[in-house]
């Protein structure tokens, strides 16, 4: 126990001037942290700022007033640009508000009206000229305390890059600072933040914080020990590469060496308290090497009679459990009889899922023909009454219900799963007319190849509403096919916004949640696996604004589609 208590204490010192060393490299990694997620929002709202400027509709009005607009469809166009501007930033909890200055001078406001002075509106203008349309970040003061993103309106039709008006963006930088310094876990300290030596975070010192400001003291290294209201504080410094401003954590030196300090004073207690325990377990030891044989002998003859509860046996094992030969023994025999519990368990859990399934199944087999019979009858009634277009989508719909509720085929032809396909883009088409556009070449020699049911259908169903619902322009969807040796290759692309690397990569992984209830990409994937084994499944490809592709790998040959 000496020896122990010798070794240990000195490599516990040997890690706490190691532990010193390292509070600095990681005081500034948390301070990196923080000012990372500071203008990662503010890149946020750097890029709605110019989805805003971009905004056809915006650019439309902006277009529309001049001199000789009537004043009355002045003050409608400002209201129809105010309208737009709350749509945008009603999604932002931290815009205070959002102006946009016209040709003539007069604002249009989303949000909170702002009491800045003519000369801070006039100086807010002439910043955002000397930006030519990209953003110029106007730091807080006492008298408007929002740091504020102003950028021209540039008029992007024909690139004639004339200047329809002027955006300004008041960002409440304070709610911003206090969400990521809470998610951050700097909580022992506090942050300073400034640009050119000018102050910007906190505008006011709260009462009992520290009179440390970035203006009075300038630190020659990233990291320096202050002597601040004769306290020692810990202060890191670093700048930012995004905004070029100067981030300061100003942390209580005192309370950081806390709890080391105290753990300290409690080695040496834990050791003596250690070194009378080990006393108490020698004067046991000898009780130690028979009593356990004898409860194993007592525990056996219980399963013997059929008692197969673990809960005496955990309990002793939890309270002073062996490494030798006897406890090897025990803990041998209490997995035994774990795994023979768990095998009687699991069979009876099994027996009911079975008896359950089938009840289900037999349950969603109730007369569907009821609602067969009904959809015919509304087909029927859409023909009388001239309407070609319900009676497409009631025969496809009608199709598609008999297909899902079909479940006596695992395995269909390719020829079927796109009838399906067919069936569901009717309806689509009748919904999104022209700017749904569908198009299928798959050739006869595929079409007899099997596939899992459903596979093709939640695939055209995710091109819509990932793809086609977020675009104002027409959407293209292609089934196309390629073979390789032993292999078909069935594409389904889109041309929609597409997503980044780490969104596929997400999704891949089967992490990424989706906005509907159908079947998943993992679903389809791991179906295909089960039919066909590990050498088929999905392949994802996708690239920001290059569209979305999934090709399903099936194999190039006619099997028993009773699988």
């Amino acid at each position: 126990m000496g020896v122990c208590f010798l070794t240990t204490h000195f490599s516990l010192q040997y890690a706490y001037s190691i532990y010193d060393e390292q509070l600095y490299s990681q005081s500034s990694q948390l301070l990196n942290l923080s000012s990372t997620g500071i203008e990662n929002e503010l890149k946020k709202l750097d890029r709605l700022s110019y989805t805003i400027a971009t905004d056809q509709q915006i650019q439309n009005l902006l277009l529309s007033i001049h001199d000789e607009t009537p004043e009355f469809e002045k003050y409608r166009l400002r209201a129809l640009i105010a309208d737009k501007l709350i749509r945008y930033a009603g999604y932002e909890k931290y815009i205070f508000s959002i102006e946009v200055v016209d040709r003539l001078g007069q604002q249009a406001t989303a949000g909170q009206t702002s009491s800045a002075a003519a000369a801070k509106q006039q100086f807010i203008l002439d910043e955002a000229a000397e930006g030519s349309g990209g953003t110029r970040w106007i730091i807080p003061d006492t008298q408007d305390p929002h740091l504020i993103a102003a950028r021209e309106i540039r008029n992007y039709q024909n690139l004639e890059l004339n200047r329809l008006g002027t955006m300004t963006v008041r960002i409440k930088l304070d709610a911003i600072v206090e969400d990521v310094l809470e998610r951050a876990e700097l909580r022992y300290g506090e942050i300073r933040i400034a640009s050119d030596r000018h102050v910007m975070y906190p505008l006011r010192l709260d009462h009992g914080a520290t009179t440390y400001t970035p203006e009075e003291q300038t630190l020659g290294e990233r990291y320096a020990i202050r002597q601040l209201n004769d306290r020692r504080y810990f202060v890191t410094q670093i700048k930012s590469d995004y905004l070029g401003w100067t981030y300061h954590s100003v942390i209580p030196f005192d309370q950081i060496f806390t709890k080391i300090i105290l753990m300290k004073n409690l080695l040496f207690a834990g050791f003596l308290v250690s070194l009378l325990l080990v006393m108490a377990l020698a004067i046991r030891f000898a009780k130690g090497l028979t009593q356990p044989i004898e409860d194993l002998i007592g525990r056996m003859k219980q399963v013997q009679k059929g008692n197969f509860s673990l809960a005496d046996m955990e309990a002793a094992e939890s309270a002073a459990p062996q490494m030798d030969e006897v406890g090897q023994l025990r803990r041998t025999f209490r997995m035994m009889v774990q795994q023979i519990n768990e095998l009687i368990t699991e069979n009876y859990a099994k027996q009911l899922t079975i008896k359950e399934t089938q009840f289900k199944a037999l349950q969603a087999q109730i007369n569907p023909h009821f609602l067969y019979n009904t959809l015919e009858s509304i087909n029927w009634l859409a023909k009388a009454n001239g309407q070609p277009k319900i009676s497409q989508m009631v025969e496809a719909l009608g199709f598609l219900l008999r297909s899902s509720v079909n479940i006596k085929e695992t395995l269909i032809t390719v020829e079927e799963e796109l009838a399906i396909v067919i069936n569901y883009i009717t309806i689509q088409k009748v919904r999104f007319e022209e700017r749904l556009i569908f198009e299928m070449q798959v050739p006869a020699g595929a079409q007899s190849l099997l596939i899992p049911k459903l596979t093709l259908q939640p695939l055209l169903e995710n091109c819509i509403h990932y793809a086609l619902e977020t675009m104002l322009e027409p959407c293209h969807i292609r089934i196309s096919c390629r073979t390789e040796p032993g292999r078909l290759i069935l594409i389904v692309r889109d041309n929609g916004p597409g997503v980044d690397t780490e969104t596929l990569d997400r999704i891949r992984r089967g992490e990424s949640s989706t906005r509907g209830s159908g079947i998943g990409l993992k679903n389809i994937e791991e179906r295909i696996v089960l039919a066909f084994g590990e050498a088929y499944g999905l392949k994802l490809d996708s690239a920001p604004g290059g569209g979305f592709s999934v090709s399903v790998i099936i194999p190039d040959e006619k099997r028993d589609r009773h699988v």
